[in-house]
């Protein structure tokens, strides 16, 4: 039977067994001993079955129920307002998973490209790929925005994206900011034979977010970056299984804070920024990295990444992508922790560096290279000077 289970972590009651049948029939036929014989056989297809609830102390307990596939749509809005939706309001619950089964799992898409689709696009196989962004480009002028693209390129960056904040604006409107940025990046590779791609922020109301898309297709974008959690993972979807666009779609986190931080409230972070993100299309998934100011615990970073690129799911893998705090001397910890099949993404890492955004670019690949041939980073700083002041700026 195609079905969803959905694993919680709860604050436990005094008869969790007589709990959890609660909500398994609270989320679907509302009750069940009380009715007539006749509904019962009616609604058999439709109740909510416990698979397990056991306690984890003597607080908290962990409770698994499966939910029919024909109690809702193929869709995650019908799927999350199922499983979590008036139990999330229920006092101290959080959803830690949902388990599809093969069916019910068919019905979604997942990314268009996976991380096997973007090393194709930037012809790069064999280390992880390395990624810089836009810096204060509130107020900027496409100039402005061109020269900071210049000088990421010429730094060696394989990804560019614009700031989550950059939103449509008379200064930099999404078409000619993709035709100019694209120009630069034309005449970078043709000095340097060194491709960059750069993703484009698409924002608006959500009933423009295709067109939108379209638009920059049109004017060359390379993938777009979409603020998944401000407009919701439907939303993702529908820019993933839009007819006329073809790009990769770059999921960033702001917003998913509320969603994800409490340790007893919201939503597991390897769900809502792993599984979902995934099945819903996201070909790359930003998340804060371990390391920075912003940091996201080391163990659900990991657990995250796990679940964007494990096998055994059916859909293509997504691009683990740490991010927030990130400078060339962590470069070594970095690929120990995500491996080769991630990310490095920098922004003030690369910006920030004494000789400017190309000198950054420079410091990283020297450090990712580095630690590829396992040499120590201070040894590789004796032939590298932008690897040497970024490790005087910033240790390693």
């Amino acid at each position: 039977m195609s079905n969803v289970v959905a694993t919680y972590r709860i604050k436990a009651k005094a008869d969790l067994n007589k709990q959890a049948e609660q909500i398994a029939l609270g989320l679907t036929v509302g009750s069940w001993t009380s009715l007539p014989l006749v509904d019962q056989e009616q609604l058999r297809a439709h109740k909510g079955h416990v698979v397990s609830a056991q306690y984890i102390d003597d607080q908290y307990a962990k409770l698994a129920i499966s939910y029919p596939a024909v109690n809702f749509t193929n869709d995650l809005p019908a799927i999350l307002t199922t499983t979590f939706g008036k139990l999330s309001l229920d006092g101290e619950v959080k959803l830690l998973d949902l388990d599809f089964s093969n069916e019910l799992a068919a019905a979604f898409p997942g990314p268009a490209f996976g991380i096997e689709g973007i090393r194709k696009q930037v012809d790069v196989y064999d280390r992880p790929l390395f990624m810089s962004i836009f810096k204060g480009v509130i107020g900027r002028t496409l100039e402005d925005l061109a020269e900071q693209m210049r000088q990421q390129a010429l730094g060696g960056v394989d990804l560019v994206k614009d700031d989550e904040i950059l939103f449509e604006n008379e200064a930099t409107p999404i078409e000619k900011r993709v035709k100019t940025n694209k120009e630069v990046l034309r005449q970078v590779y043709e000095s340097t034979g060194k491709r960059t791609l750069y993703a484009v922020n698409v924002t608006g109301p959500t009933r423009q977010l295709v067109n939108q898309a379209e638009k920059a297709q049109a004017a060359g974008a390379d993938a777009l970056l979409f603020n998944v959690f401000s407009y919701g993972l439907d939303a993702l979807q529908m820019l993933r299984e839009a007819p006329e666009v073809h790009l990769p779609i770059m999921a960033h986190p702001a917003f998913s804070g509320a969603m994800i931080s409490a340790p007893n409230h919201g939503v597991s972070t390897s769900l809502l920024l792993g599984k979902l993100l995934r099945m819903a299309g996201a070909d790359f998934s930003l998340f804060p990295s371990p390391y920075g100011s912003v940091a996201m615990p080391r163990e659900e970073a990991l657990s995250l990444k796990e679940a964007l690129v494990d096998d055994q799911s059916p859909w293509k893998r997504t691009f683990p992508v740490p991010s927030a705090g990130i400078h060339p001397g962590l470069v070594p910890q970095l690929i120990a922790d995500f491996g080769l099949d991630s990310i490095i993404n920098a922004g003030g890492g690369t910006h920030g560096h004494p000789d400017g955004a190309e000198g950054g670019g420079k410091a990283f690949h020297a450090a990712i290279r580095a630690t590829l041939d396992g040499v120590p980073l201070e040894k590789a700083a004796e032939g590298s000077e932008p690897l040497a002041k970024a490790i005087q700026q910033w240790g390693h």
